[in-house]
């Protein structure tokens, strides 16, 4: 019996952190939860469906579940709300930009942005 429980213990967290909202560790797999660009906040799949239905439900305007701004029209806007985020130090959003400017071929620059 005890075997089992350490054996079946869910971990207190994972190293993706946890979700703002719910509190539940995000999922290893990271496609199972959402980068939100206003507040470069990681939301669970779960926190932004059940945002999606009530926004839906009451025919409200599509906002963050986290910090209720509207979504980015552009790419552009989410970039440069990306980048107000660096400026602030962020660390999700400095490592964002990295992961955007080593797509880019920008090994230089992805290096300061993921050594700050």
């Amino acid at each position: 019996e005890l075997r089992d429980e350490i054996l079946f213990k869910q971990p207190d967290s994972s190293y993706l952190g946890d979700c703002p909202i719910c509190f539940l560790p995000h999922p290893i797999d990271q496609s199972k939860s959402l980068l939100m660009a206003c507040c470069s906040k990681f939301i669970c799949n779960g926190c932004n469906l059940a945002n999606a239905i009530h926004e839906e439900e009451g025919e409200l305007q599509e906002k963050c579940p986290f910090c209720r701004h509207s979504p980015p029209e552009s790419q552009e806007e989410a970039m440069k709300n990306i980048m107000k985020r660096v400026e602030a130090n962020d660390p999700v959003a400095m490592s964002q930009m990295g992961r955007e400017r080593y797509k880019e071929g920008d090994y230089k620059g992805a290096f300061e942005y993921d050594s700050k």
